[in-house]
């Protein structure tokens, strides 16, 4: 059988849900035509493959491709000064008085061209595509208008196509209340509603919003979810993040592809996530950044079957982090994930938070053929290490 690439002498991490674990192969090959993964398995029970390039991995091992299916990647400036304030004893709520906070990150934002959002953001990129990252969710929320929102979304798109990773755009339009609509939090949601998602439907895959005292109800929330249903695009949910307006039942009742963060997630928003398949989606750079002291109910979740997906929130304000390997190792560390849990994490269940889970995400054949191929001993140590990063090579597409 003529294939255009084989990686044999591989040990194999599938992450296959119908392999336990992490659906390990000790003496594996991949063949791969094209853009896709014509088989995955072990090399014993291979066909007999002609390839055209035949690759020797000398026995290191090979995941899907990471997948970080949470960032605010493009955004403007950064808020390096906050930080110093409130290591100087300066509260939030002071910051954002004085003008910081989000309201810092838009003003920068707005002022800043597509060419210069996405000039400011490939570093942020680069740095994850080193550690194996070959899809990426890019949210907006930092334009908070249709002009800026869309220059948001246009250069997330940009960045797809400046380096090779498949990139998920989300919009975030009700993420904060702009200061043109101080005091007017539902003429604000009228103009998410009403001007910005049928204009931005195009340009996003998903819609995204902030349900939280310091962002908006769930009944607003709810008008915003209603306006993305008729115009077709999936929701995820910024929820219990700060505390319980059970926004993660009202993501479940749409059918929300995730709802993230959840330090203050109860039973009942475990349930409705759990009947709606909705992926819980943990952020643990923000509950470091923070210094957040309430878990989320890890154990809870685990009970109730719900899947469990990790990812970075890149961030310029509560996550500056643009390394998926010390995500794993933060929620290994402050949440007690499993290795097995954090590994699939970033692979499997960040999929299926994209609703991508169909093309990447697992090794199997019909898969995008997005792999990394690490030199480590035992997948582990790829939740293990710090601040060391063990990538041999980031293929994406069939291509490195």
């Amino acid at each position: 059988m003529r294939v255009e690439q084989i990686w044999s002498n591989a040990r194999l991490a599938t992450l296959r849900s119908d392999l336990p674990g992490i659906g390990v192969v000790e003496d594996g090959l991949i063949a791969a035509s094209g853009a896709d993964i014509v088989y995955a398995g072990p090399r014993s029970d291979a066909p007999a493959f002609e390839p055209g390039i035949a690759h020797d991995c000398a026995g290191r091992w090979i995941t899907p491709g990471l997948i970080d299916c949470h960032t605010h990647l493009v955004h403007a400036g950064n808020r390096a000064r906050e930080f110093e304030l409130r290591l100087e004893g300066a509260s939030y709520e002071e910051i954002a008085r004085a003008g910081g906070g989000i309201v810092s990150t838009m003003q920068a934002t707005r002022a800043a061209s597509r060419d210069e959002l996405v000039a400011q953001a490939l570093p942020r990129l680069d740095a994850m595509l080193a550690e194996g990252v070959t899809t990426i969710e890019i949210k907006s929320g930092y334009g908070l208008s249709l002009a800026h929102e869309t220059k948001m979304l246009e250069a997330a798109r940009a960045l797809g196509k400046a380096r090779g990773v498949s990139v998920a755009t989300t919009f975030l339009g009700a993420h904060a209340l702009p200061p043109e609509f101080a005091g007017d939090p539902d003429g604000y949601v009228d103009a998410v509603c009403d001007g910005m998602i049928p204009a931005i439907a195009g340009l996003a895959d998903a819609l995204d919003a902030f349900c939280e005292g310091i962002g908006f109800t769930p009944a607003q929330v709810r008008r915003v979810f209603e306006a993305a249903a008729a115009h077709g695009l999936p929701v995820k949910l910024h929820a219990e993040q700060l505390s319980n307006l059970n926004g993660a039942a009202l993501a479940a009742e749409f059918g929300a592809l995730s709802a993230d963060h959840l330090e203050h997630l109860d039973q009942s928003g475990i349930d409705a996530m759990a009947r709606a398949g909705t992926v819980a989606v943990l952020l643990p750079g923000a509950f470091y950044f923070t210094r957040e002291t309430r878990l989320p109910p890890i154990e809870a979740l685990r009970r109730a079957g719900v899947p469990i997906a990790v990812a970075t929130d890149c961030n310029p304000g509560t996550s500056p982090l643009t390394s998926p390997l010390l995500a794993m190792n933060m929620a290994a560390t402050l949440f007690r994930l499993t290795v097995n849990e954090c590994i699939a994490g970033m692979t499997r269940e960040a999929a299926r938070a994209l609703g991508r889970l169909g093309r990447v995400g697992t090794l199997e054949p019909g898969k995008r053929c997005d792999l990394a191929i690490w030199e480590i001993e035992a997948p582990a140590e790829l939740v293990y290490r710090i601040g060391f990063n063990a990538l041999h090579a980031r293929i994406w597409k069939g291509q490195p």
